[in-house]
């Protein structure tokens, strides 16, 4: 191999293991080349400490896909990173990847690869990577977790994707795989503004523990965004939380939870509630603008958020009840035994 580069620091941030694994083959190439490696986790460095690159150094960022955007954490960073005068840089994400057979299905990145260039094109880096990676979907909240055999042939695959794309930036070539799907991931962009304004909030209000939960406080420190604290008695999540799965994948007893029970019930209630207030007291020509379809969903997303705090807050205190406790754990599905829990592949 060619060596361009003298020094490579990559910065990641990783809930369940796949961003961190990428990092780590991606240095590993470069030790192999005799190029000076570093990683660096995101949630334990301060962004305003680090200098700007030094010549003959690239620059990294490997983080998961939330939204169709990186996670609040990862923006900030970026947002926050040294500028410089043609210093080399990359990104990569992780993106929801599923296994059909033995082939990969990708996930898709959305509007990802083109803001966080924008961001570091205007500090002055030179964008010489762009790529995603199809790990395993780690959302369990969503789906159940994927097997080990499954989640060790994606690994594979993508574990050569990731080597190959190491070698070509590492000597010299630049590798832009995110353009090829610039068309869908256009289309998909848009989500991203909902996820920004509404949706990171709702999904940071969407774990409980149960009866389950021993308090060994391992989720709490665990956490790398310090989004978990003791409340009531109870392990409560702030709005701050990124949902990166990392406290319910690695609770030692499983008692993390998503409320699926409690969250379909807000939204039935919420929605009848807002229907009924609607049609008896918001319609009619003084009301034309609430009875325009897009501008009442914007209304109704911006009223949902608070109210959803609240019966969030509501359901942490009844909790303490344990026929309140047990009727949130039965009503969910990651209570169910073959919903299971993500763990990232460790012989990788």
């Amino acid at each position: 191999m060619n060596k361009k580069y003298n020094q490579l620091i990559v910065y990641y941030f990783s809930g369940t293991g796949n961003a961190r694994h990428c990092a780590a083959w991606i240095c590993e190439t470069a030790d192999k080349a005799r190029i000076k490696s570093t990683m660096i986790d995101i949630s334990k460095a301060e962004v305003k400490s680090i200098d700007p690159p030094s010549t003959g150094t690239l620059v990294g960022f490997c983080s998961p896909t939330h939204g169709f955007h990186f996670p609040q954490i990862t923006r900030n960073f970026i947002h926050g990173f040294p500028s410089t005068v043609g210093a080399d840089a990359f990104v990569l994400n992780t993106r929801a990847g599923v296994r059909i057979f033995k082939t990969v299905i990708p996930g898709l990145s959305g509007a990802l690869h083109y803001i966080s260039s924008l961001l570091l094109i205007l500090k002055g880096y030179r964008v010489v990577g762009l790529f995603p990676v199809d790990l395993p979907s780690n959302w369990i909240s969503l789906h159940p977790a994927i097997e080990k055999t499954g989640t060790e042939i994606i690994y594979t695959k993508q574990k050569n994707r990731v080597t190959g794309f190491a070698e070509k930036l590492l000597s010299g070539r630049r590798v832009y795989r995110a353009l090829y799907d610039i068309v869908q991931d256009v289309i998909i962009s848009p989500v991203t503004i909902g996820y920004l304004l509404i949706g990171r909030f709702f999904l940071s209000k969407s774990f409980f523990a149960s009866r389950e939960c021993n308090k060994c406080m391992h989720c709490l420190k665990e956490c790398p965004v310090g989004a978990i604290s003791v409340v009531d008695g109870r392990m409560f999540w702030a709005s701050k939380c990124e949902s990166c799965m990392h406290c319910m994948n690695i609770c030692p007893t499983n008692a993390i939870e998503t409320p699926h029970g409690f969250i379909t019930a807000f939204f039935h209630l919420f929605s009848i509630s807002m229907a009924l207030l609607i049609s008896h007291y918001l319609t009619g020509p003084s009301f034309s603008l609430i009875n325009n379809e897009l501008f009442r969903l914007i209304i109704l997303s911006a009223i949902a958020v608070p109210f959803y705090f609240a019966s969030y807050r509501i359901m942490h205190f009844l909790m303490r009840f344990s026929i309140i406790e047990r009727i949130m754990t039965l009503t969910s599905l990651t209570h169910l035994k073959y919903w299971g829990r993500y763990k990232a592949p460790t012989n990788f």
